[in-house]
């Protein structure tokens, strides 16, 4: 509840200036980019269960810091230790997933999790900015006790997944040396962060040039309101199925898809116009996620899955975080058109990247079904 409306908050509740408070959302995100690193590797040392359990209790007091901090200087520090904690669960998570579902069954249970997250995102969304009107610190409350509930409830009805026993050396702190040593999950990684910057024009920029269009924030609302509706009927109804095929290929139809929406917002003008170009990107963004974690999987090594996976979470932190500087750029420099076509280019140059990685990805994937299997 609280990050969709942190900006809002932080100048109108603490009087923040817009310069301040985009440096407070900037430090959040760089303490996401670490959060992510940290993440990986306490994933794999310490375990799952502990990883997600301190993860998202911390991250429960932390929310309370930052919502009853004052100044500049306290407000900050607050968020970077926000940042650091609010994402270093997901690297845990994934490893999870990996470790406890066969490869073949891997596809869809990430499906499933990306299906919850953006169900529990539009009910947050909704709710949140109900109860934002009658004053902000009820948000802050109402996110602090559910991540304390969540990890509670890991530490108490699920049990430890972490493999022991095998590739122990990956437990030392060169482990993060062993991941960056392979091309293949170093390409995906960059691949996905050229992706992420793309996807991610639509919760940052694309308000801004909507303004340009004569457009409120309530039409942004109502078109971006399309992406959460669309995720939530289309993505159980196509996981299984899109599970099945190709995974490169999977994703690069999704890129694609989401390459095409972007290009075709540079002819929107009207609130109808944008949301007929985000449905086409929403269903590029289903596309793609169906498979994107699952490959993460196949591509890690049991006693590195927490550092795989916190990889790819900073690929999806970077892209985030490039996502309004970059964007911000391309829209002054020319318009919606540079901006949206610059993505589509950008979104194409993912998907020829992926295309290049798909015969890697196919041998390993087909080693971790059949260990018999020779490239």
């Amino acid at each position: 509840m609280v990050e969709p409306f942190l900006g809002l908050y932080l100048t109108t509740a603490r009087g923040l200036s817009l310069g301040q408070a985009g440096a407070v959302m900037a430090v959040l995100g760089a303490g996401s980019f670490g959060g992510q690193l940290a993440g990986g590797a306490l994933a794999d040392r310490l375990g799952r269960r502990a990883t997600l359990t301190g993860a998202t209790v911390g991250t429960g007091a932390a929310m309370l810091a930052l919502g009853y901090a004052h100044g500049i200087v306290t407000i900050i520090v607050a968020a970077l230790v926000l940042g650091l904690l609010l994402d270093m669960y997901r690297p845990a998570a994934q490893a999870m997933v990996a470790d406890i579902i066969s490869p073949a069954e891997r596809p869809r249970a990430f499906g499933l999790l990306f299906w919850a997250v953006n169900l529990g995102w539009a009910f947050s969304m909704v709710l949140g900015g109900t109860l934002a009107r009658e004053g902000f610190q009820l948000l802050f409350w109402i996110d602090a006790a559910t991540c304390a509930a969540f990890g509670l409830l890991v530490w108490r009805a699920v049990p430890e997944t972490r493999v022991r026993g095998a590739g122990r050396d990956g437990d030392g702190p060169g482990g993060f040396v062993q991941v960056l040593r392979d091309r293949v999950m170093v390409g995906y990684a960059t691949v996905m962060l050229c992706y992420t910057f793309v996807l991610m024009q639509g919760m940052t920029t694309m308000p801004l040039a909507m303004r340009e269009a004569g457009l409120g924030p309530q039409d942004y609302g109502i078109a971006i309101a399309a992406n959460g509706v669309l995720i939530i009927i289309v993505q159980p109804l196509v996981n299984a199925w899109l599970s099945r095929r190709d995974h490169s290929l999977v994703m690069v139809a999704g890129f694609v898809l989401v390459g095409a929406g972007y290009g075709l917002t540079a002819l929107a003008s009207s609130t109808a116009g944008f949301t007929a170009t985000i449905l086409v990107w929403t269903l590029g963004e289903i596309t793609a996620a169906s498979v994107l974690q699952a490959v993460v999987a196949d591509l890690a090594p049991p006693h590195l899955r927490g550092r795989y996976s916190g990889l790819y979470g900073m690929a999806w932190s970077g892209g985030f975080l490039l996502a309004p500087l970059g964007g911000t750029q391309l829209l002054g420099a020319g318009g919606p058109a540079l901006l949206w076509l610059s993505c589509t280019g950008l979104a194409l140059g993912a998907a020829a990247g992926q295309l290049a990685l798909a015969p890697a990805i196919r041998r390993r994937r087909a080693a971790v079904i059949d260990p018999t299997f020779s490239s």
